[in-house]
């Protein structure tokens, strides 16, 4: 395995810390370049602000994005056992299968926005933990995660997503928005893949039953994120660091992404400085973690497949504000009058 640069959950938090913010220049200079735009002040909305704020991760006035990237990470809970899902846990592996052979949405749509697109399947045959009964994973299980999270992320990349599959894995996002985020289980649990109101219920009893048996995941996002995530939580956890240390700009996907991220902010505060929200999925408690980690979403088109399909359609709306800021003429180069 590629050497990382941490071996505990302790030196994975202070390497978040440390790591490097924007490029002031680099704002600046995206900033004077809108401010030249042949358009009035603030037409683009938001498209300018995510423009500056790219560019200044990329460390450019002028960016481009021509090597966007989509990592899915998979993975089985234990806590299944406790009748959280409508499908079983073999379905991560099948999807996974269809993954790899192309045939679901986040191949579609990672293709539609040129963006290579990685699988990684973390001990499909060893599932976490029930975190009814104990942690989901000892501490090494949760770096070995990590680590497979933090080398999947190609340093070429200028802009990455992250995805996940992985059964039961709505009950394990929802257990860690309550133990970071408070108020009550069913605050934060939803239907995932279907299941009907007793099935909900049922969750809600289960991720009360989690923070109970793990107490301290309250409030701590390593330890929320070993005691009650899972592999491709902390997958996804790692590559968002990764990126962090390398000025590489995240779109954040739904529900379970976001509290995979919601643990890395929960570290350090600075943790997501370099990554935005895609979009509100349609699954429950996706509305308040946003609103817990200050992000405001790109899209809300009541969305909630997983896989990092909502996030990879927001690659086109960053892709569409970075063209419009590097590629317009300024008044100067069109010779238009500037009011």
């Amino acid at each position: 395995m590629t050497t990382t640069p941490f071996t505990t959950l302790a030196t994975f938090a202070a390497l978040l810390a440390d790591a490097r913010g924007p490029d002031a220049e680099a704002r600046a200079a995206a900033e004077d370049r809108n401010g030249q735009l042949t358009k009035p002040p603030g037409a683009l909305g938001r498209l300018e602000d995510l423009a500056i704020w790219y560019g200044s991760w990329r460390g450019t006035g002028r960016p481009t994005i021509s090597a966007p990237q989509v990592i899915i990470f998979a993975g089985n809970h234990g806590v299944t056992a406790q009748g959280v899902s409508a499908f079983p846990a073999e379905v991560t592996e099948q999807m996974v299968m269809n993954f790899q052979h192309g045939g679901a949405a986040i191949n579609q749509l990672s293709k539609t926005f040129g963006a290579k697109m990685d699988v990684h399947a973390l001990s499909l045959d060893t599932p976490t933990a029930d975190f009814t009964q104990g942690p989901a994973m000892s501490e090494d299980e949760v770096i070995d995660a990590l680590r497979a999270g933090w080398n999947a992320v190609d340093p070429e990349t200028d802009l990455l997503v992250t995805g996940e599959m992985g059964i039961g894995n709505t009950t394990s996002a929802a257990a860690i928005a309550h133990a970071l985020f408070g108020g009550d289980a069913a605050d934060w649990v939803g239907r995932g893949t279907g299941v009907d109101d007793a099935g909900v219920a049922l969750k809600a009893r289960v991720v009360a039953e989690g923070l109970a048996r793990n107490p301290s995941a309250k409030g701590n996002g390593a330890e929320a994120l070993r005691c009650l995530g899972g592999r491709e939580l902390a997958g996804m956890g790692g590559a968002i660091a990764r990126a962090r240390v390398e000025g590489i700009p995240v779109i954040i996907d739904g529900f379970i992404c976001s509290a995979a991220a919601a643990c890395l902010q929960a570290m350090s505060p600075s943790a997501l400085d370099h990554a935005v929200a895609g979009h509100n999925s349609a699954e429950a408690g996706h509305e308040r973690v946003l609103e817990a980690l200050g992000m405001q979403p790109l899209l809300s088109l009541g969305m909630r497949l997983g896989e990092g399909s909502g996030a990879a359609l927001a690659i086109g709306i960053l892709q569409g504000a970075v063209a419009c800021h590097s590629g317009m003429a300024t008044f100067a180069e069109a010779g238009v009058s500037d009011a």
